[in-house]
């Protein structure tokens, strides 16, 4: 294809992508109140007054300034705009890159959305299970003749921080696993890594996790580490498979079988 038919193919894609995260945002602020509500559910609010119906510390959970509300839907809107239309953007990225890959290229894309979006919304899930023990722990830390005021901005920013990193981090055994098919490391490398990773996986997970306590931690640290002996797994069996494929290695006392002779130019 020319450089313009490339160019009007782009077109097109980004206007279907564009038009679609549009509808999802729409629709999205239809729903903007219990979107929020949901989001919040976590947070151990109080009333005005400072007190809860729970001995746990609570805090206040407002907004600050007068355009804060209006900020807040289009931010929310906008997020989940977003995520509802990933299928839609997602696809029209692939169909704009699928004709220039070969067909093994084509048969790993695809395993490699299909396998990555599954993990990066288990990984997003699990962020949103640890969030009510990350507020309580992290209001806990309040003087007591003190109310905490909890702006709505700040913990939806904190969310969606812990939700994205939550998810790209469950992407690690993906990535281990296409690099092995790609035969760039091995079974036996990967596994060699096992301490250094374990060690890495850790302290990323306390530096991802605000809160001190260690659940948080190790919700974070055990499912990728599972993940990762799982990448060794499926990174063992594929070796093996593959040296199955290769020729045996010729012994000392075996010739090695002679070149077919070229035919003569003349």
């Amino acid at each position: 294809m020319p450089l313009t038919s490339h160019l009007r193919e782009l077109r097109s894609r980004l206007l279907k992508a564009i038009s679609a995260i549009a509808v999802t945002t729409i629709v999205a602020g239809l729903f903007y109140n219990q979107l929020v509500d949901f989001m919040l559910d976590p947070l151990p609010g109080c009333t005005i007054s400072g007190t809860s119906s729970s001995t746990e510390r609570c805090g206040i959970i407002a907004t600050n300034g007068l355009l804060a509300p209006f900020t807040l839907a289009l931010k929310v809107s906008i997020t989940a705009g977003l995520i509802g239309a990933s299928p839609v953007w997602l696809y029209q990225l692939w169909a704009f890159l699928a004709p220039g890959l070969r067909h093994t290229e084509k048969r790993y894309g695809l395993a490699f959305l299909a396998t990555g979006i599954p993990l990066f919304l288990t990984g997003a899930a699990i962020a949103y299970a640890v969030l009510p023990t990350t507020a309580r722990v992290l209001i806990s830390f309040t003087p007591g003749k003190a109310t905490n005021i909890l702006p709505v901005d700040d913990f939806l920013d904190l969310a969606t921080r812990m939700v994205v990193v939550f998810g790209l981090s469950f992407e690690l055994p993906l990535i281990l696993v296409m690099l092995n098919l790609a035969g760039a490391v091995s079974a036996k490398r990967m596994a060699g890594w096992w301490r250094n990773m374990v060690i890495s996986i850790t302290v990323f997970s306390a530096i991802a996790t605000p809160s001190s306590d260690p659940l948080s931690m190790l919700a974070l640290a055990g499912p990728i580490t599972a993940l990762y002996v799982a990448a060794c797994a499926i990174a063992w069996v594929n070796d093996r498979r593959r040296a199955r494929r290769r020729p045996a290695p010729l012994s000392p006392d075996e010739a090695s079988p002679l070149l077919p002779r070229q035919p003569s130019s003349h």
